[in-house]
């Protein structure tokens, strides 16, 4: 079972609006142990992990990627359940437990490397997500982790067909963040037999996207992300907007739902 444990992270000093979300998250849990790591705490649980993970995390150029290597770390040693500071819960995690390992449903995926290679059209948020201590799906998000930090090139396949202005925040997604987690999954197929993807109904219809199941929603605050100026952000938008709609209307092709991947699919046929 996943351990009643709740881990999250950020800042000493935070905003009311995200004092309130995990007031929430404690009150709704009140058997659960409640870690929360600021800055010093990360920097202490780091300190305890082996030399060649401190070496990677230090590594990063951008503190989200330290933000997302720490949550795989932390929760592979452990166990429990991570969420960000911007989902907002409408239930207990109880029900989770009985899990190995959970992680939600995103979105349909921008990134053509995983709808050509795999045939997987979605991707997996690491907004929040829960395991066991030791799971293997998340050693292997680690283990890429450290392979994005030391072969840069290994990520750039995960680029292709984006527009330039684009390829510093994909970047990111694509070394630490949903991307790497996705593909993960995409590539392992044996660890993914046991990871439980908390899918909507109707995963073609973004109303649904950015959910915990039901038991949660994911703000989206997306603070990380770089900057850029206001021509290079309406082209983004522009281009957003024109590929958001291929992206549905192919994936519309394919049915409301989804389970696994096809290449899970196709090897739990045989």
């Amino acid at each position: 079972m996943i351990p009643a444990r709740i881990i999250q992270t950020g800042p000493a000093k935070l905003p009311l609006l995200l004092q309130s979300a995990i007031t929430s998250v404690k009150l709704l849990h009140p058997g659960f142990e409640y870690l929360f790591f600021d800055d010093a705490r990360v920097e202490s649980f780091m300190a305890e992990q082996p030399s060649e993970h401190q070496r990677v995390f230090n590594s990063f150029r951008f503190p989200i990627q330290k933000y997302d290597f720490f949550r795989y770390l932390a929760v592979y040693r452990l166990g429990g359940f991570y969420l960000d500071l911007d989902v907002f819960l409408v239930q207990d995690l109880t029900a989770l437990q009985s899990a190995e390992c959970v992680f939600p449903f995103e979105e349909l995926t921008w990134i053509q490397y995983l709808c050509d290679r795999y045939g997987m059209d979605w991707q997996i948020g690491n907004y929040g997500f829960g395991a066991e201590p030791g799971h293997p799906f998340l050693g292997a998000i680690i283990e890429n982790c450290v392979r994005a930090a030391r072969e840069p090139e290994w990520v750039m396949p995960m680029m292709t067909g984006l527009p330039r202005m684009c390829h510093q925040d994909f970047y990111v997604l694509s070394s630490t963040g949903p991307g790497l987690v996705s593909r993960t999954f995409a590539e392992n197929t044996r660890l993914a037999r046991g990871v439980t993807i908390l899918f909507p109904e109707d995963v073609c219809e973004p109303s649904t996207w950015h959910q915990f199941g039901e038991f949660g929603v994911h703000q989206m605050a997306a603070s990380w992300r770089t900057t850029a100026n206001l021509v290079s952000r309406r082209l983004r938008r522009a281009w957003e907007i024109r590929r958001l709609r291929q992206i549905i209307a192919a994936s519309q092709s394919r049915g409301r739902s989804r389970n696994v991947c096809p290449a899970v699919e196709a090897e739990q046929a045989v």
